[in-house]
């Protein structure tokens, strides 16, 4: 079984804020297959679906960003997905907005939901999907930045990063992560 997390803020607050953008992924791919994420177990909401035929766990966690891994640990083990099967899907600010990387493994960044993620699996060996959300340029304290919505100019590179982090997703289903990381990391 392979496994999707779009890591983000729970609430309406939070819904179309930078930091909410793995959130904003997982909605547009469970959208695009007709899932809805309907169950609930160790804080956070998931389905699972067959899909060219392999069974995938979309996840999102509904605890805070810097709990991300209290509620995705246990549900991992409950349906015994192997962390090297899980795709975890998040905001970098030192990507600029419209730019994607994917990686293998890798530390935390100073991302909070990727250090707990790290902390509870017990390891940094899992695949990322990093979005970017570039860094404020007015000077304004990162955690303000993180939690404030994208621009209005920012929506075509936006809506056209969100459809190629779509795609990636759906190119893991079917191919080796390095064969994804080679056609998406340009």
């Amino acid at each position: 079984m392979k496994c999707i997390i779009g890591l983000g803020n729970p609430g309406k607050k939070y819904e179309k804020t930078r930091h909410n953008i793995g959130f904003i992924v997982i909605d547009e791919l469970v959208k695009r297959f007709s899932i809805n994420l309907n169950k609930t177990k160790y804080k956070c909401t998931y389905e699972i679906q067959t899909i060219q035929q392999e069974k995938v766990l979309f996840i999102k966690p509904q605890t805070f960003m810097n709990l991300s891994g209290e509620g995705v640990r246990p549900l991992l083990d409950f349906y015994k997905v192997k962390v090297e099967d899980v795709l975890v899907i998040y905001d970098d600010l030192d990507l600029p907005v419209g730019k994607i990387r994917l990686r293998e493994k890798g530390g935390h960044g100073g991302h909070n939901g990727i250090r707990s993620l790290i902390e509870h699996l017990g390891t940094k060996d899992f695949k990322r999907l990093r979005i970017g959300i570039g860094r404020p340029t007015n000077g304004a304290p990162i955690v303000n930045y993180v939690l404030q919505p994208f621009l209005k100019q920012e929506a075509a590179t936006l809506a056209h990063t969100i459809d190629q982090s779509v795609e990636a997703c759906e190119t893991w289903l079917d191919k080796p992560f390095n064969e994804v990381m080679n056609i998406y990391n340009k």
